[in-house]
């Protein structure tokens, strides 16, 4: 491969990856897993139409396919019974696992998230108030040592 070509493909890979940081980073990722698995299960659906026609005489068997099974559901009323049929299927089953934890992860991250912004509110809303109250006993301290500085000693 050319120089210029290795230095494009390089170039692709990593606006793809730091788009893809940026997204994971600032909690968006939700969208770009329903497109990646709306694109896969149309993909699917047609590759699987295409290699196996008996089990899938229309697209949109192949795609209805392809959605229960990324779901994990999978009803049965439509199964590949080829070899090339249940590859596929193997990888839509893995691709619809990913997708479910992704998901999960997800949400649970944005919980946490909105757990540990609301502590940390509490928290710093705490630390006013012992600041607070230390800067009003040293005042008071400072009180005191000025009177009994004053003060003769006995």
């Amino acid at each position: 491969m050319s120089e210029p070509a290795q230095y494009a493909k390089r170039r692709v890979g990593s606006r793809l990856e730091s788009r893809a940081r940026a997204a994971v980073l600032s909690r968006r990722v939700f969208p770009y897993l329903v497109a990646v698995t709306a694109i896969v299960a149309v993909g699917t659906g047609i590759v699987a139409h295409v290699i196996d026609r008996r089990d899938f005489p229309t697209i949109q068997d192949g795609i209805w396919w392809s959605i229960q099974t990324l779901s994990t559901v999978g009803y049965g009323d439509i199964v590949p019974h080829t070899t090339w049929g249940r590859i596929l299927g193997g990888v839509v089953i893995i691709f619809g696992v990913t997708f479910i934890s992704f998901l999960v992860a997800t949400v649970t991250s944005v919980f946490v998230d909105t757990d540990r912004a609301e502590l940390e509110a509490t928290q710093a809303a705490q630390d006013e108030a012992v600041r607070s109250s230390l800067q009003s006993i040293d005042e008071r301290l400072a009180a005191i040592e000025s009177v009994l500085a004053d003060r003769p000693p006995r």
